[in-house]
């Protein structure tokens, strides 16, 4: 596709983040928008981001469990940068007209104490590179209409990102991710269950497929950052007045409230 095709894209995302309402998906009628097409677009509006001061503070993996590959229709994970700007502090109150569709999910989040950069790097490398794993909650939202999108749309709109929230973090030493399991309530009721063993088999192995996909780009997950390695169940769309708890086994609970 054209470059300048590329950037206008870029541009229809960021505004439509920015005054809140849903576009049609920006594949439509463009049979040539892959995967590369669309992380250049992604990229494009990250650097407006970056520009405006936010800064990248982790990374993302996204679709890396076949409850969210079917409900969204896609066949692949994709990835996109945590910004600063989508940090929020665990509990706290969400305004919901921030949002366009938002959904709920949550993950095993990973801080990192030790750079990783791919390729080759192992399950076992992503447990010695981390500092801890937390209970979070990421607020996903897709600027395209209804949700009706395919993989090229959700990567170049920063991977359907909106926000996190992440509770304490603890030690990794002696858990076994895969098995760790979660229950999220909306309102005493449970909307959502999961496993550790979503997120491509292990969570960890999530962290490694991005230290390695990324690593290729030249992209290094650096010493302190936040990864996100995917939801552990499919995504619960959020309303106004909403309150969300996940409660993870051995990791302790998230929790987040729309108004």
């Amino acid at each position: 596709m054209d470059e300048m095709e590329l950037i206008a894209l870029a541009g229809a995302l960021f505004d439509a983040e920015r005054e809140r309402r849903a576009i049609p998906p920006i594949s439509a009628g463009r049979p040539s928008l892959g995967p590369r097409e669309a992380y250049r677009i992604q990229q494009e509006i990250v650097r407006r981001r970056l520009a405006a001061g936010e800064t990248v503070v982790g990374w993302k993996i996204g679709l890396t469990s076949k409850a969210m590959q079917d409900q969204l229709g896609v066949d692949q994970p994709d990835y996109g940068p945590i910004l600063s700007g989508y940090m929020i502090a665990e509990g706290s109150a969400i305004p919901i007209d921030e949002l366009v569709q938002p959904r709920i999910e949550a993950e095993i989040a990973f801080v990192l104490k030790d750079s990783l950069r791919g390729p080759g790097v192992t399950t076992q490398d992503v447990l010695r590179a981390t500092a801890g794993v937390a209970p979070a909650i990421e607020i996903i939202d897709s600027r395209i209409e209804g949700w009706k999108l395919t993989l090229p749309d959700t990567i170049a709109d920063l991977a359907s990102s909106a926000r996190v929230a992440v509770g304490r973090t603890i030690p990794v030493d002696g858990i076994d991710l895969r098995l760790v399991g979660v229950v999220v309530e909306r309102a005493g009721e449970v909307v959502g269950t999961g496993a550790g063993a979503a997120a491509l088999g292990d969570s960890a192995a999530a962290v490694a497929w991005a230290a390695n996909t990324l690593g290729g780009l030249g992209v290094t997950l650096e010493a302190g950052h936040l990864i996100m390695p995917g939801a552990l169940h499919a995504s619960v769309p959020a309303k106004r007045g909403d309150t969300f708890v996940a409660q993870f086994d051995r990791l302790g609970s998230v929790s987040v409230r729309f108004e």
